[in-house]
């Protein structure tokens, strides 16, 4: 059984616009089956800072802890729907995630840490975070390894993000168009199960609009929905994210919608 989590967060994205993620969120969630579906009640004040690098921290921990209160280890499969892409940080942090490859699919590392983020956002710091590494609020214990993640799409990189690149598996968005490389990859791991993020702007922008920061040259749909379905063929899923629309009208939105299903078909 597939258990959908609504997390509308917006607190984690350096976007001027942020605000949109909430809207892609509950856009998403309007297409999902209702009894399955569940929205969590995310603050909308920003929050502070509390003395750390990380914007809005105290609205982050609170939906930190509502996901926790929210996903099962009972053998129910749960697929988060974002709001920006660091909710599957406080996923991952509330289920046992011993032996699991994350498969991170996003255009953007997500590497940085308080100390070199450009923007001081979390979503840039949140894989970091599922290292274990980073603001010890947010920093995932015990931590994903390095050697047990796998980059997938990543083409917007920060120079300060290099060295923490270094450690992990990286494949391209041409690598992308082999499903068997992508495997590959997540088998070399050696997990015996797999997380799932998507952070929707991996998708070329000649193909997916609804994104706060466009990158060219990235992931096809059918590209991606490949590669995922061929993982899942292998790997037992742990538990997936899909994340980072920002529709700019509900207008945009349905002209998106057709690729966030044919993405939710591949995890649910």
């Amino acid at each position: 059984m597939t258990r959908f989590l609504i997390v509308p967060q917006w607190q984690g994205s350096p976007a001027a616009r942020a605000m949109l993620l909430v809207d892609g969120a509950n856009a998403i969630a309007g297409d999902l089956p209702r009894k399955d579906t569940t929205v969590l009640d995310v603050p909308l004040e920003a929050g502070e800072s509390l003395g750390t690098g990380v914007r809005r921290l105290s609205s982050l921990l609170r939906v930190r802890d509502l996901v926790a209160e929210n996903m099962s280890d009972a053998g129910e499969q749960t697929v988060l729907i974002g709001g920006d892409c660091s909710v599957t940080a406080f996923a991952l942090s509330a289920v046992d995630h011993a032996d699991t490859a994350v498969l991170w699919c996003d255009a953007h590392p997500d590497l940085n840490d308080p100390s070199t983020s450009p923007s001081g956002s979390f979503s840039g710091m949140a894989l970091r975070a599922v290292l274990g590494e980073g603001e010890p609020q947010l920093a995932l214990s015990p931590a994903v390894p390095a050697e047990h993640v796998v980059l997938l799409g990543a083409r917007s990189i920060d120079e300060s993000e290099q060295d923490p690149l270094s450690s992990i598996t990286t494949l391209t968005p041409e690598d992308a168009q082999d499903p068997d490389a992508v495997v590959a990859a997540v088998r070399a791991t050696g997990a015996t199960r797999v997380w799932v993020h998507i952070d929707v702007d991996v998708i070329d922008p000649a193909e997916f609009e609804g994104v706060s920061e466009a990158a060219p040259f990235g992931v096809s749909t059918s590209a991606l929905v490949s590669a995922i379905k061929q993982v899942r063929a292998e790997f037992p899923l742990a538990g997936a994210t899909i994340s980072g629309f920002a529709p700019r009208s509900p207008a945009h939105a349905v002209q998106d919608m057709g690729a966030i299903l044919r993405l939710i078909g591949a995890v649910a």
